[in-house]
């Protein structure tokens, strides 16, 4: 058995191998589209039944951490998938129609995180952080200012040219040249009318009603990785949230 087991435990028997599963990943033990070893195998492992390594994987493909896929196993979730790739972007046409997304960058600089920034990020004030702003088109329309901070530290190297090259969402790129995968987001919604700088990025005139999106993303371990502010259009468009 790789891991011990902790005991006596609160914890049901299968979130403690949901627990080792995720400390694998944090590990890099599995990367983002690998497969993991099969439920036999983990139950081996971890010395416990295969039904409750079952239970553990069920849990975690339900937080979108793994995907199963029928006759072939059992794999690490990525941005890069079809049916996660924009899965934290929200806004879709009032008529339902799929649209071509572009992004197209505004800046990208170093800054450093004031007290805000730095709480939610949970670094110091005064931190190297990335800040890029970008325009999002919706099929040539412009529809969303972008506005997100990371840490420096963390994303060494990200620059203007990266952002541009980024065919898909940011989380892909994190993913695939930053090795951090953004497992679960929280958002805040409230309504804002545009200031100077985002009425001509999206060509409206100045206090125009947007619709505003203040996003804090999260990586394994429950760490925040990202902020980010959407400045949405939504004359045509809406804010879709599937509940369950």
């Amino acid at each position: 058995m790789d891991k011990q087991l902790s005991s006596p435990s609160y914890r049901p028997l299968y979130d403690q191998i949901k627990v080792l599963i995720t400390q694998s990943l944090i590990g890099g033990e599995w990367g983002p589209g690998d497969v993991i070893p099969s439920e036999i195998e983990l139950a081996a492992r971890y010395k416990v039944s295969q039904g409750t390594v079952r239970k553990a994987i069920d849990s975690l493909s339900a937080e979108n951490i793994l995907i199963r896929r029928q006759g072939k196993g059992t794999f690490v979730a990525t941005h890069s998938e079809e049916v996660t790739k924009l899965r934290f972007l929200r806004l879709t046409a009032v008529d339902g129609k799929k649209e071509l997304l572009h992004n197209e960058l505004i800046s990208c600089v170093k800054s450093k995180a004031d007290n805000y920034i730095a709480k939610i990020l949970e670094i110091k004030a005064g931190a190297a952080t990335i800040e890029v702003k970008r325009l999002l088109t919706f099929s040539g329309r412009p529809i969303i200012y972008d506005h997100l901070i990371v840490p420096a530290a963390t994303f060494k190297g990200l620059n203007g040219n990266k952002v541009e090259e980024c065919n898909g969402s940011m989380y892909s790129m994190y993913e695939s040249q930053f090795g951090i995968r953004m497992i679960r987001a929280e958002e805040r919604l409230k309504a804002v009318g545009a200031d100077q700088e985002v009425a001509k990025a999206l060509g409206l005139k100045e206090g125009f009603p947007l619709l505003s999106i203040e996003r804090v993303s999260f990586t394994y371990g429950d760490k925040p990785m990202e902020w980010r502010l959407g400045l949405c259009l939504t004359d045509d468009h809406h804010y879709m949230s599937e509940l369950e």
